[in-house]
């Protein structure tokens, strides 16, 4: 399936309803791996866990507010014109011609921030899916990408989607273009699980960017360019060895990777028992393994997270398939 959009769009508002005031929803939106390793930018997928939840509500009052947020040691904003949540769910009213609706939001953190798994994306998408759910605003998830980059660019200064749109359309996802925006769903082998470990250090994502290369030889591009290539042909083909042998980084991973306690060890320890690929999820510090079946992941986020405390990091795991569905309402 392929979706295009060339601008944001702008919805009628007679094709909405007017939620009462005191009227609320409840959601979940998933915490997704970016780049899987060779698609710097233009791949993810979205995983069952973990994710963050946001209680909306509609008030009397035109605008939006922020009256909680949980989970988050304090470091994020209740300030509407500073949060991601707020300012994604502002662009889509306006858009939409709604900004006389007043809407308020209780964000609760279930998930790590600055943990490479798109933490602010999740909020931001289960913010969109609420407000989206409350006006019973039924048009195509992918018109709601362009407001949930406009989170993604107050987060790390950059509105990529490779997080958000596999969060707002679930599975895993190209982003083929960003201009015009382009996003192609890609099917995956329904027996891939991901393993997922979660040191407890920190990488933020403005710094973990800037040290990418900005110049690139031509012989490493065109090894990109052909695992990029070797992986999505894979997906399609249910093909899980290509799958594992496409997932090689020679751009970002060599200079990432520095900023991870123990990686190469780590990967050495998941390849050793049975994972079929390795990398870092997004920015990092998280790292992920591709595996056959739950039980090696499993075994491989325990042994994993035993060698971190080895060496003094307290670390998180999770265990997942693909997530097909992206966000839901829990109530």
């Amino acid at each position: 399936m392929t979706i295009m959009k060339d601008t944001i769009p702008n919805l009628k508002p007679a094709t909405l309803i007017t939620p009462l005031a005191g009227t609320g929803v409840k959601v979940f939106a998933p915490a997704t791996v970016a780049n899987v390793v060779c698609g710097f930018d233009v791949l993810g997928f979205a995983v069952n866990e973990p994710g963050d939840e946001v209680i909306m509500r509609v008030t009397n009052k035109p605008g939006i507010t922020i009256s909680k947020i949980t989970g988050d040691d304090g470091r994020l904003p209740l300030d509407p014109s500073k949060n991601t949540v707020s300012i994604s769910v502002r662009h889509y009213l306006e858009s939409i011609g709604r900004t006389d609706l007043g809407l308020d939001i209780e964000l609760h953190k279930k998930m790590p921030i600055g943990s490479g798994l798109g933490s602010s994306s999740a909020s931001t998408v289960a913010g969109l899916f609420a407000a989206k759910t409350l006006l019973d605003d039924d048009s195509d998830p992918v018109k709601q990408l362009p407001f949930a980059m406009k989170g993604e660019e107050m987060a790390c200064g950059h509105g990529h989607a490779d997080n958000v749109a596999p969060a707002l359309l679930g599975g895993f996802v190209l982003i083929r273009s960003y201009e015009p925006l382009d996003v192609v769903r890609l099917p995956h082998p329904a027996g891939l699980y991901c393993a997922i470990v979660f040191p407890n250090v920190d990488v933020p994502t403005r710094e973990a960017r800037q040290i990418i290369r900005n110049k690139i030889l031509m012989k490493d591009a065109v090894t990109q360019w052909g695992n990029i290539a070797g992986l999505v042909s894979g997906l399609f083909m249910q093909d899980i060895d290509l799958i594992g042998r496409s997932m090689q980084d020679v751009l970002v991973e060599p200079v990432r990777s520095m900023l991870i306690p123990d990686f190469y060890q780590m990967r050495d320890i998941a390849m050793n028992m049975g994972a079929v690929s390795f990398g870092i999820s997004g920015s990092g510090p998280s790292v992920f393994a591709f595996t056959r079946d739950e039980e090696t992941a499993k075994l491989i986020t325990k042994k994993l997270q035993q060698h971190l405390t080895g060496i003094k990091i307290g670390s998180n795991t999770y265990v997942s398939t693909i997530n097909d569905k992206g966000p839901r309402v829990l109530g």
